[in-house]
């Protein structure tokens, strides 16, 4: 598969398909005449690139633009945990097409010996690896048994690859469990990259990740999605706790320190139902010790529980809820274990991956990355419903462009498919909020691990975002 750089010519969609590109009057942008599944396979075979508008790369009677019921979206981002790791009990739950592990899954330790999936007992546990080479030796060609002999390397403490066949059941995030059960979940969306946070988080702000495979900063101006936003003139907001993930783009985001507000203005805003039309929330990234809320380990799992409760309830509480979409997802997968094997990607650009002296695995851009959960919390989202569809972070992307009428930013992103799937624009099931679960988080169990995990000060570099409210 090869994604093309730049927009597909009317003449080829002509050769491939016998149809011609209309432009509609609806105000919404140019439209494709392909019924949904020649959309679908045009999308799978890369054939749309830079550039490209939402209306081309969809089906002729997508929802698009302002015909979509939305004007508030909000991302939320965790980190660092797997679709099996967190939610291996859903079937148990209540959600049977769940797909989760089978019973009795192992992972081979270095001298072969089996090591079986388990429920996890504890709420922080060391931090397990998920640099380029450790995850091209999880992913192991598509084999998924490379997770205990990655995380056997474990710093100065004892050998432990057998954390990362850890799970946690809803006894232990029952604000997850039900979450997960009663909106619309996809239990097939991938990580962008086999690699760590930065390259994926990439792909949601930028479609790419240039090149880079590693934790790097870019200190001159990219092109991302805060750009396009800004020239459509779109109000789009950065609400983060001690961190914006999109600092990764630190030359970019110097430019727009007037779009970045401290968490506690989230909530504010979205109590007075005055969120903007985008808003990506970042929970507390920059610490390193067991007392974050964004997942990561050796963060308390509970703590992150806890955080996406305050931040769902809030937006269901808000005036703005009946025309909202909140979509919840991780950044990758941290090193957890899950079964499913990435299947290939459009190739986002001609870049090929900058291998290093230690990060030196062969492999390219052409694949996805193991499967983290993705929620949408909607009142336009399916009730109770489990999406089997591919997606990653560019569907997300491509969410944000098909809401705003952005152009495509990679190959990546106009390949891909707006989270269609999720939502029933036609019916709100959930105009009245339902309930959910919530967290108690056990005072034991978080005092044992911030012992165990005292705050470091996280990452070696903070960028200065200004005074803020």
């Amino acid at each position: 598969m090869r994604a093309m750089r730049v927009f597909v010519p009317v003449l080829l969609f002509v050769a491939l398909f016998g149809i011609v590109v209309a432009c509609n009057n609806d105000n919404q942008g140019p439209r494709s005449t392909f019924t949904a599944p020649e959309a679908a396979a045009a999308r799978q075979a890369c054939m749309f690139g830079t550039g490209t508008m939402p209306g081309l790369s969809l089906a002729k009677d997508a929802t698009i633009g302002t015909e979509m019921p939305i004007d508030t979206l909000v991302v939320l981002m965790m980190e660092n945990r797997s679709f099996d790791h967190m939610l291996q009990n859903l079937p148990a739950f209540g959600q049977p097409d769940a797909e989760v592990a089978p019973a009795g899954i192992t992972n081979p330790d270095a001298d072969g010996t089996p090591i079986a999936q388990f429920r996890q007992s504890v709420y922080c546990f060391d931090d397990t690896s998920h640099g380029w080479t450790d995850v091209h030796t999880e992913w192991d060609n598509g084999k998924m048994d490379g997770f205990v002999v990655a995380n056997n390397h474990n710093g100065d403490a004892p050998a432990d690859g057998k954390r990362a066949m850890g799970y946690y059941t809803e006894q232990d995030i029952p604000f997850f469990y039900s979450l997960a059960s009663t909106f619309a979940l996809a239990d097939h969306n991938f990580c962008s990259v086999l690699g760590p946070t930065f390259p994926n988080r990439e792909y949601l702000y930028a479609g790419t990740s240039f090149g880079h495979i590693g934790n790097d900063i870019f200190e001159d101006e990219n092109p991302t999605i805060f750009q396009e936003l800004t020239a459509a003139n779109v109000d789009w907001r950065i609400y983060y706790t001690d961190l914006p993930g999109s600092f990764i783009f630190l030359g970019t985001l110097t430019m727009y320190l007037d779009n970045t507000y401290k968490i506690g203005n989230f909530f504010t805003d979205a109590q007075a139902g005055t969120l903007g039309a985008l808003n990506l929330l970042d929970p507390k990234l920059g610490l390193g010790g067991a007392s974050r809320d964004d997942d990561h380990p050796p963060g308390d799992v509970q703590e992150g529980d806890a955080f996406m409760s305050q931040v769902v309830q809030a937006m269901m509480a808000s005036p703005q809820w009946k025309h909202s979409a909140l979509i919840i997802t991780f950044d990758e997968h941290g090193g957890q274990f899950d079964h499913v094997q990435p299947p290939p990607a459009c190739p986002p650009d001609d870049i090929a991956p900058m291998l290093t002296d230690t990060d030196n695995a062969p492999g390219n851009f052409a694949n996805y990355s193991m499967r983290v959960p993705l929620i949408v919390v909607s009142p336009y989202a399916k009730p109770h419903y489990v999406s089997h569809d591919v997606w990653s972070y560019t569907s997300i992307t491509r969410l944000i462009e098909t809401r705003f009428k952005l152009a495509a930013l990679t190959g990546r992103d106009a390949n891909a498919d707006p989270l269609t799937d999720m939502f029933d624009f036609k019916h709100a099931a959930f105009e009245k909020p339902p309930t959910i679960a919530t967290t108690t988080v056990d005072p034991t169990q978080l005092a044992n691990c911030i012992q165990q995990y005292p705050d470091d000060g996280g990452v070696g570099f903070v960028p200065d975002m200004g005074p803020q409210p």
